[in-house]
Formats: structure tokens, sequence, C-alpha cells
């Protein structure tokens, strides 16, 4: 990637950032953002790792510019209410490293079940103030899941073809009740 090019998603991507609600923001939306606004294809694995830079990059600055060490407080109450994604990597009594909470009742976890290693997402419940894994959701070998990490591009590549596909349908759906 030329340096010119490099300056110029890294000079976008930031202004995107700064002017960004950071708890709605996503890597996938800055990219698309992005790539309205230049016209380059974001899908490729070195312009997206690159945008990976450059974010963490802007949110390393921005909580040393708070100078606490903790990101800055951007939230009004009525969206403290708004659940996003929560990355804990904390180990419950089981021995079950939960990663993240993806919504109210569902987690990404690690664990160990006859001597295999397993990443689970799946639906949790409370019972006895315990949060126990519901029989909905999937448990995938780290064989598995290694092969479903590497597909993550190309996945992430097939949504974005697939929003743009429906935005452009969209449009043209309107521009057709319009006439």
């Amino acid at each position: 990637m030329e340096q010119e090019i490099r300056q110029k998603i890294e000079e976008t991507v930031k202004d995107i950032l700064s002017k960004a609600d950071m708890e709605e923001m996503t890597e996938f939306k800055v990219r698309v953002t992005a790539f309205e606004r230049l016209g380059i294809d974001f899908s490729d694995v070195n312009h997206k790792k690159f945008i990976t830079e450059v974010v963490e990059s802007f949110l390393l600055s921005t909580i040393e510019e708070n100078g606490d060490g903790k990101e800055p407080k951007s939230k009004l109450p009525e969206e403290e209410a708004k659940e996003t994604v929560k990355v804990k990597k904390e180990i419950d009594g089981v021995g079950d490293r939960l990663i993240c909470k993806l919504a109210d009742k569902r987690n990404v976890v690690v664990h160990d079940f006859r001597g295999k290693t397993y990443v689970s997402i799946r639906e949790f419940y409370v019972k006895d103030g315990k949060e126990l894994p519901s029989a909905r959701g999937i448990s995938l070998t780290s064989e598995t899941w290694s092969a479903f990490k590497h597909s993550f591009p190309a996945i992430d590549e097939a949504v974005t073809k697939m929003q743009s596909n429906l935005r452009w349908d969209t449009v043209l759906s309107f521009e057709i009740a319009i006439k």
C-alpha cells in the first residue's frame, strides 16, 4: 500500500472516529464509512489490518489524553441503558473463561469438556444466583474454531457485499416507488 494512500486512510479513519459515538461505532462501520468517503475497497486483509492499527492507535491516544487511564465518558444517561458487547475475560466458579457478553443472556465462553477445549456461543440463564449455559447455542472444538476464525475475512466481505446490495436494492425500490 502506497504511503500517500495509507496517510489518506489514516486521516479519514481518525476523522470518522473523532466524530463518532464511540459506544455505537464498530471497526466494520469505520470501514464502511471510509469506503463511502474514499471509494477504496477495505475487504483486503492488509487494509483491514491497517485500519485495525489506526483504530487501536486512536483509542490509545484518546485514553492517554483523558489522563486517568479510562476512556472518556460519552454516554448520556439514556444511552447507558443500551448494552453493547462487553469483553470480560474472567473465570467463573466452574473454570470456564467468560470472554464476552454479546447480549443480555448470550455469552462467548471458553471451557474444557472431556479433555477438549471448546468455544461456546450460547444463551445463559440464572438459577440460584448462578449464570448457567442453556441448550441454545453452539460449541466449537478448538480446531473448528480455528477454521471458523480464519474464515472471518471471507465472511466479513460477504456481509459487506450483502449489506451493500441491500442498500442498493432499497435505493432502487425507492426510485421505482417515486416514478
